[in-house]
């Protein structure tokens, strides 16, 4: 009888062992722990000094500065960062804010795919469930 259990058993075993086990979601969110920690680090060297270690964004993000581009906006889900899916947000991250009446700099050739995802992944670790569901509800993950 114990031949049989191990015989039906242990192939079960086996292919559990060999199974990817990716790190869970967050909260049903399309990114894992992981990623919010890298995009934190990534974020701290590329992004931080406009848009502040938490994502806050300035002050007075909605009002053009005196050269006539606006200021750096919160991307911690108090501003309209949430409107944009994630393939817009990836194309300002790839060419800049200048498209859009900003200052912020290109970065296609300075951050890789997984560091995009990574910083994208951080500030919206910093939206509440009610700002992500709208953003998901908008069609966020387009």
């Amino acid at each position: 009888m114990m031949k049989i259990l191990l015989f039906l058993v242990f192939p079960f075993l086996i292919i559990s062992c060999g199974e990817n086990n990716d790190e869970a979601k967050i909260d049903g969110r399309w990114y894992t722990q992981s990623q919010v920690d890298n995009g934190r680090v990534v974020f701290g060297k590329n992004c931080a000094a406009c848009h502040g270690g938490n994502a806050q964004g300035t002050f007075s993000w909605t009002r053009k500065s005196s050269n006539g581009s606006y200021p750096p906006p919160p991307l911690d889900g108090t501003a309209h960062t949430w409107h944009h899916s994630l393939s817009m947000l990836k194309r300002t991250i790839n060419n800049g804010g200048v498209p859009l009446g900003g200052k912020m700099p290109a970065f296609k050739e300075k951050l890789s795919e997984s560091e995009k995802n990574e910083v994208i992944a951080f500030f919206q670790s910093q939206w509440n469930k009610k700002i992500y569901d709208a953003w998901i509800k908008r069609g966020g993950l387009n």
